[in-house]
């Protein structure tokens, strides 16, 4: 049987925070196919801090110049993904995404042609390789007589991102401006519908595994069905390991990787800052392995889905912490006793966290 401490150095290795880093933010992307991004901020230092040494600016270029794209591929959340993934991403979730949200579109009487007219309005105004900001377009839809208050704008940007035609692309002031996917992120890969079910499950499992279905099929906000068709379209790509009585899968070169290297000194005393809504928390339906429950409203405070950055050590979230001022400085509130050298790498993590900010 494999121990709880195995699972969580697989999930370490698979997800770039401890072992082999990317060279690049696209590579981070391209690894964990998505990454949760509605806090654009925080997003940034998830991809950089799993690199060898990305800087900031290094993850803008990489924004500006289309090797990472933002969207809502699923969930109903913005992450990063690459940009030759992405369509065939909604190609999976958006019709259980726009289904959903029929109720909602009545609610705020939006219909087939208002979202006809919003499409046709922002492609007009973005063809050619032009961009423009959110309160641009919400300008543009008010002026053709396309009320955008009470969230008919938001939903009608989601809408346009759903179906392919938007997605966020060059960065704008401290965010992102919107582009046409077409024109952005030309270039696509084009999977079967059972080879994207497999092709999800396998990009899951390499940058999250080891994970259960139910945590892919959370996810994604899939189905179990296409969880299981996912699974067999992999075949041996794909094994199962038992930890805690709960069956998990992981890919057999995570479990190769993981058996072939012994846990460095490095890593057992490493200790890592990650953002506020980090993959490698909110990657999971069950986060018993990494955070005890009596600790969880300290992440969440009130259980408001605003997740805190984390402090963790050998897998565990042990803290939070928080950058109180403008010189990139951090402020850390442990829940356990960190010893003296635990203590040295988290002054090491925010320190590199300080070079990233400032």
């Amino acid at each position: 049987m494999t121990s709880r401490a195995d699972l969580l150095r697989m999930r370490r290795l698979a997800h770039g925070i401890d072992g082999d880093r990317e060279a690049t933010p696209a590579d981070v992307a391209r690894r964990l196919l998505a990454v949760q991004a509605q806090d654009f901020a925080a997003a940034c230092w998830a991809l950089a801090l799993r690199t060898t040494e990305a800087t900031r600016a290094d993850v803008l270029a990489d924004l500006d110049a289309g090797r990472i794209v933002r969207s809502w591929p699923m969930r109903g959340t913005l992450h990063f993904v690459p940009p030759e993934d992405l369509r065939w991403m909604l190609g999976v979730t958006t019709t259980r995404m726009v289904a959903g949200l029929a109720a909602r579109h009545r609610q705020l009487e939006l219909d087939a042609p208002d979202f006809v007219r919003a499409r046709d309005l922002v492609t007009e105004a973005l063809s050619g390789g032009r961009s423009i900001g959110r309160a641009e377009v919400m300008e543009l839809w008010e002026r053709a007589g396309i009320a955008t208050t009470g969230q008919r704008g938001y939903h009608l940007i989601y809408f346009l991102a759903q179906t392919g035609v938007l997605c966020w692309g060059p960065t704008l002031r401290t965010q992102q401006s919107l582009v046409l996917l077409d024109e952005w992120a030309p270039t696509s890969r084009r999977l079967e519908p059972d080879e994207a079910c497999g092709e999800f499950l396998l990009r899951y499992l390499q940058g999250h595994g080891p994970a259960t279905i139910k945590d892919f099929v959370w996810w994604t906000k899939g189905t179990v069905a296409g969880a299981k068709t996912g699974l067999a379209v992999l075949g041996d790509a794909v094994s199962r390991l038992e930890v805690d009585g709960v069956a998990y899968l992981v890919t057999a070169e995570l479990a190769d990787r993981a058996a072939s290297a012994p846990e460095t000194r490095r890593e057992r005393e490493s200790v890592h800052l990650l953002p506020a809504f980090d993959e490698y928390l909110l990657g999971y339906q069950d986060r018993r392995a990494v955070l005890d429950d009596e600790h969880f409203n300290r992440i969440v405070p009130g259980g408001n889905g605003v997740f805190q950055p984390t402090v963790v050590a050998r897998g565990r979230v042990v803290g939070t912490w928080r950058r109180p001022g403008g010189d990139g400085a951090v402020d850390l509130q442990s829940f356990v006793l960190l010893t003296a050298t635990q203590q040295r790498a988290a002054a090491l993590s925010a320190e590199a966290y300080r070079r990233f900010a400032v």
